[in-house]
Formats: C-alpha cells, structure tokens, sequence
C-alpha cells in the first residue's frame, strides 16, 4: 500500500520512502508513505487557510452531517479498520476495533456539538446597552498525534476543531500513517469541503514546520514530554494557541480493605491491556501492608497467564509493542529496575512465537523504592511496579511525587479514604474502584503538573480550546 498526503482537497502523491511495519509479524510491510517536509506543509496550511472563511461561515447543519457522516461511516467499516490497526499498531483485534468504534462515536458526538453553539445574554451596567457573548471559529488549527490511539486521538482533536468552523492539518504518527490514512480518506469521501481537513505525512520536519508556521493559529501535541516542551515553546514564541498532552505515571493505590480479586483484575486491566501503551496505563501500584504480598502473588500470577501473540489472532490477549525502539526501552527498563533493587517476580523477557515480532511477557517488579526510576519515567509498556506502603497517608504522599499528573486510582471499599483520595490527589482524572485507563469520550480529558498543558481535551471542554470568545454590545 502506498500512502499520500491529503492536500486541499486532493491525494497528493509523492516517493515513499518510509515504510510502516506489522509489529507482529516484521517481515510484513503494511505501507510506505511519503517523507513530507516544510514545503507540503506550507501547501496544506495555504489550502486550510484559504478554506477557512467559507467553512467558518457555514451553517453549522453542515458541519454537523460531515461529522455524522464520517461517523457513520467509520462506525460501517469497523471491521476492516479495526483489521488494518491491529496489523499497524499491534493492538488486540478486540481493543484495535473498540478504538475505532471510539473515534466513530467521537465524530458522531461533536456532530451534535456543532450545532450546540454557547454564548451568554448579559445585563449592561450602562442603561440602554445590550451585552452578548459569541463562540466563534479561530482559524487554522495543526495537529500532532501519536501512534497509541493512531484514529481516537485524531479524531478527537479533528472532530471539535471541524465542528466549531476551523480547518485542519495533520501530521500523525510515523509507525501509524496507514489508519491515519484511512481516516482521512473518510473524511474526504464523505464530503469535506476542498482545504479543510488536510493530512502531511513524514518524519519530525513536519511536526516543527506545523508549530513553525506563521498561518497555523493554533496546535495539539500528544506526545512525550521532550517534544511537547520544544512545541510549546515554538507555539508560544508566535503567539499562537497550544494545547498539550505528555503522557503519566500514574499511580495506583490499593488499601488493605480491597477486594483482593477485584483490585488484581482492576491493576491487570490498567497495566498490561493494549501492552501499556496508555499514556493513563497503572504504571504505579502502591499497596498497603496487609494485601501487599497477596496482591503481588495474585497479580504476578494473572499477568503470567496472559497470552501473549500476534494482534490480529483473536485468542491473543496481549499484543506486540508498536516498533523495535519501544520494544526495546520497555526491556531497558526491566533492567533498570533489577539493577536498581526491584524484584522481577515475572515477565520482562523478549519471546520468540511463529512470526517474528516484538513480543514480550509482562513484568511485574516488586519492592521498588519510589525514588527509582521506574517509578518516575514513563516506560509505556507491559511494565508494573510496584511499592509497599503502611498506611493511606503514606499512599497519597507517594502517589504525589513525581512530574507526572495524569490519572489516579484507589481501591478501597472505604468512603472515607475514596472521598479524601479524590480531592487530595494531584490528578487530572481520578478513578475510584477503576483502572486508570479507560475514559469516555464526551467529558473532559487531561492532567496536570507536567502532564498536560493547557485546555482540556475532548467532550464540552473541547470548546474552549477551537473557539475565542467575542464580546458584543449593542446600543439603541
């Protein structure tokens, strides 16, 4: 498959360099894509500009049955999107369809939202003065998105800035352009109007040409946190608006009063599931005395019996890591961990099955301090830590520390302790009898600390972030 940028209304073709490979089986090309560069950007971004007034000014019907349509009919090819994300990402054929099906009901949901303009009605302090206030479009929105979510998360950020009047260029991930691809070929088929969405695909000089452009008025990062501060200080330096988000460390607290059974499957599901490739994955598990050994034994032993396998075998609970480099930083930090002082009671080797690809088991290591560096550095992978605590308090403390400000969870069958959790912990999002990862798409998403920065993602924050308010009066 050879893949094109999407350019004013036009597949743009180009040489294809680069290729996308199946992670679970690596002698597999999935797609090679072009390695676009300043030059395509700035096309894109004329394009979206040029599109802007017009779609800006549309009725927001228009908008709203774009959306709904391309919902539609992503939602109608799930099956083979589903197929083509699990051979790119690596993913679960399960978990590979239930993304799509999520960016489907994204696009549907801000269909509605589209229509749902806000504005406020207000009482002058000056007689004979009427005061309104107006959401409107701010004009040419570029979005970087990563390889984790390689549909959801360009839907989510896509879906609000097309459905508040702004135009789109995007630049998604390099291991993940082919379901990109496919997204934006939906967009297109179900009617987009020529500039409005536009996609470039290619290595790192696309992203900076995005955030160095002087017509994109503003720009979404998912990403590291490396790159997230080179984007926001890019963005920043021209005054446009920016929106970032820069994955976790989240912690996870399990109480002595826990259901044991219930906190294992809680703690097994934010782990390991999609192979820890959630930025709000329970990378952290800190667990009180009297459950700590019972905890680690049980967890230990569930994490051991996942099957580990190709994505799309429908049997495979746990898939590859997405690339080479992820596979290896995830056994990089095993390592790390042990030599440091963590126990590894399982997991943590690279396994070898039919197809050549970067399996491998899933690690729990025990006894960490929480000063290690597994504790505080994303690893994004089949990799949990976990750390022995005496009490409640000392819990909150440790769940705390560190940069990160993502995604908190407690098991307890305490109020007491859930609702004091739930105020005091330093989180974005908070989860109380429930793995950290797992977050629905019409509320609000993001952290805080070094976590996220800026507005809030998706649902009725989204808002905020695609439109400026313009304040109107109105004299006799």
């Amino acid at each position: 498959m050879k893949l094109t940028h999407f350019i004013g209304g036009e597949a743009v073709s180009a040489d294809a360099p680069n290729a996308s490979i199946n992670p679970s089986n690596t002698d597999e090309v999935v797609a090679h894509f072009p390695d676009g560069g300043a030059a395509e950007v700035d096309q894109a971004v004329q394009a979206a500009r040029k599109a802007f007034p017009g779609w800006a000014s549309a009725s927001p019907e228009v908008r709203s049955d774009l959306l709904d349509k391309v919902g539609a009919t992503v939602m109608a090819r799930a099956k083979e999107l589903g197929e083509l994300l699990a051979r790119e990402e690596g993913k679960t054929l399960a978990e590979a369809t239930g993304e799509v099906m999520r960016a489907a009901r994204i696009f549907k949901y801000f269909a509605g939202e589209a229509l749902r303009r806000h504005g406020q009605t207000l009482e002058s302090t000056r007689p004979g003065l009427d005061v309104s206030t107006y959401r409107e479009a701010v004009g040419v929105y570029g979005l970087i998105t990563p390889w984790n979510f390689p549909i959801a998360i360009p839907a989510w950020k896509s879906a609000p800035a097309l459905a508040f009047g702004n135009t789109v260029v995007l630049k998604p991930a390099n291991p993940t352009p082919a379901i990109a691809h496919a997204l934006a070929t939906i967009i297109h088929e179900s009617g987009a109007p020529a500039g409005v969405f536009n996609m470039v695909l290619g290595t790192g000089g696309v992203g900076s040409a995005i955030v160095d452009h002087p017509d994109i008025d503003g720009v979404s990062f998912t990403g590291s946190q490396g790159v997230g501060a080179k984007v926001g200080m890019g963005a920043i330096a021209r005054q446009a608006r920016v929106q970032l988000e820069m994955g976790g460390k989240n912690p996870l607290v399990i109480l002595d009063d826990a259901d044991l059974d219930r906190a294992v499957a809680i703690a097994l599901d934010g782990a390991f599931f999609q192979t820890g490739q959630r930025c709000t994955a329970s990378s952290r598990i800190i667990v009180q005395d009297g459950i700590h050994d019972r905890f680690v034994a049980a967890l230990a032993e569930r994490a051991a019996s996942l099957k580990v396998g190709n994505a799309l075998d429908p049997s495979t609970q746990l898939g590859p890591a997405s690339s080479e480099s992820q596979f290896e930083q995830n056994l990089r930090y095993v390592q790390i961990a042990t030599e440091e002082g963590g126990r590894l009671v399982t997991g943590g080797e690279a396994l070898s099955l039919a197809t050549p690809g970067y399996f491998m088991s899933p690690a729990v290591i025990a006894d960490t301090d929480p000063r290690m560096r597994i504790n505080n550095e994303e690893v994004f992978g089949p990799v949990a830590s976990t750390i022995r605590v005496k009490s409640y308090g000392e819990a909150l403390d440790i769940a705390n520390q560190g940069e990160f400000g993502l995604s908190a969870g407690i098991v307890t069958t305490s109020l007491k302790h859930a609702r004091d959790f739930r105020r005091n912990v330093r989180a974005g999002m908070v989860m109380v009898n429930l793995p950290t990862a797992g977050v629905d798409y019409h509320v609000p998403f993001g952290g805080t600390r070094k976590s996220s920065y800026g507005a809030r993602e998706q649902g009725f924050a989204a808002i905020e972030f695609y439109t400026q308010t313009k304040t109107v009066y109105v004299g006799d």
